[in-house]
């Protein structure tokens, strides 16, 4: 798919981390990009400093995901592109013994579902009706309507303690990546998720520095976080190389998550 003005996108989680980086790499080649977030301070910062357009959007909501969508295609027409990098996490063992106490307990079930609405089923509501619009799109020369792009993580597969809602909600995503491409394949919409490491974003500028440096030691090659902008890069790859589509691929310098 070419890049340029002629092109619109979506992309949710957009105000911060790796949706504002992906969000500024298509802005960089003309592309008119809404961003759908609640974190309004950010998110209007961001849109003002790309010509983008904000949206206050809350993925778990179906009537504000609908009103985001308007809103973005009364602004910049039907999205071709949509990425979806909104997300949460919680670190909560299954089951638990309190040291001090004896006292046991299990995972909150409220918590795991919010994990679940945000990260599976936010993607995929945004997925479907993003996928829905592009319908109506006039197909390229080689058949092409749009391409989705959607953010898992490694812990998909390499979920850690503590992990079983996060882990749960990303291997969702990939585990769906496949199904949803052979969907829309007749229609020339691609998909395709990213699966990335250990990530230089606000939610990991949350930890100690010491935790941040071991964290980083365990990377095989570069020792360090992975970058939003690195994020953003084989997002844009995706989107461009139209022979991309259906896979699920790893961005972690080629760590393994160790069980802690």
């Amino acid at each position: 798919m070419k890049l340029d003005s002629s092109v619109a996108a979506v992309v949710t989680g957009g105000a911060s981390g790796l949706g504002a980086a992906t969000a500024r790499a298509l802005a960089a080649w003309g592309v008119r990009v809404a961003l759908f977030d609640l974190d309004a301070e950010r998110g209007e910062a961001l849109a003002g400093e790309i010509g983008g357009l904000f949206c206050a959007v809350n993925v778990t909501d179906e009537t504000s995901a609908d009103e985001g969508f308007a809103r973005a295609r009364a602004a910049h027409g039907q999205e071709r592109i949509m990425v979806n990098c909104a997300g949460t996490g919680i670190a909560v063992k299954t089951a638990s013994r309190d040291r001090a106490t004896g006292e046991t307990k299990h995972h909150p079930l409220d918590a795991f579902e919010r994990v679940l609405q945000i990260n599976l089923i936010g993607t995929f509501r945004c997925t479907a009706k993003s996928a829905r619009g592009m319908l109506d799109l006039t197909p390229t020369e080689e058949g092409a309507r749009g391409v989705i792009v959607n953010t898992a993580s490694s812990a998909a597969e390499d979920g850690q303690v503590g992990q079983a809602a996060y882990a749960a909600s990303k291997g969702g995503v990939v585990a769906m990546t496949l199904p949803i491409a052979r969907d829309l394949m007749n229609d020339g919409i691609r998909v395709n998720t990213i699966l990335p490491g250990i990530f230089d974003t606000p939610l990991m500028g949350r930890a100690s520095q010491q935790v941040k440096d071991s964290l980083a030691a365990t990377v095989p090659f570069p020792k360090r976080f992975g970058r939003p902008e690195e994020f953003a890069r084989l997002a844009l790859a995706m989107i461009e190389n139209d022979y991309f589509n259906g896979e699920d691929v790893r961005l972690d310098g080629g760590i393994r998550m160790a069980p802690r």
